[in-house]
């Protein structure tokens, strides 16, 4: 009697966290955040000539052609025939300007483009229905006003 294997029988079940899988990478975000990293590379490079190119010479010539990446620490060798360790703070220093100024630039760009939304939407619509009960409200509290006015008088 040979035993064969039936594979119509067997239930195929994908494990739990497959599924989740799927429906984590599915949902709209993921998809969204891979745009974002992806336009954002690409964007990167249009910054980078931006601050390169157009600002730190600027920079450059405000504090008179000074380059932070020059500057250094030598920790000289005790040991003959061993090369001084430097630490160079100047890259550090010049990383943080080039963060500050590229900060400060997409602070510009997105406060103008917000300006310019603010500018371009449709001024809001009063919902009329919404005034209409306030003021049928308000006509009934002065009612209530007045007649508790004329109450207080009788006694």
């Amino acid at each position: 009697m040979s035993k064969k294997l039936d594979l119509d029988n067997i239930k195929k079940k994908e494990p739990a966290w497959l599924k989740e899988f799927k429906e984590f990478i599915n949902r709209g975000s993921v998809m969204d955040l891979a745009v974002g990293i992806i336009i954002g590379g690409a964007f990167t490079s249009i910054v980078n000539s931006l601050v390169n190119d157009v600002v730190m010479p600027v920079v450059s010539m405000i504090i008179g052609g000074f380059d932070f990446t020059g500057l250094k620490l030598v920790i000289p060798a005790y040991v003959e025939g061993i090369e001084p360790a430097t630490i160079n703070y100047g890259n550090f220093l010049q990383a943080t300007v080039n963060f500050l100024i590229i900060a400060l630039v997409i602070f510009f760009m997105v406060r103008t483009l917000n300006n310019m939304k603010k500018k371009s939407a449709p001024a809001p619509v009063e919902d009329k229905a919404a005034a209409k009960a306030e003021d049928s409200q308000t006509e009934v509290l002065k009612e209530i006003r007045d007649l508790l006015k004329k109450d207080a008088k009788k006694k």
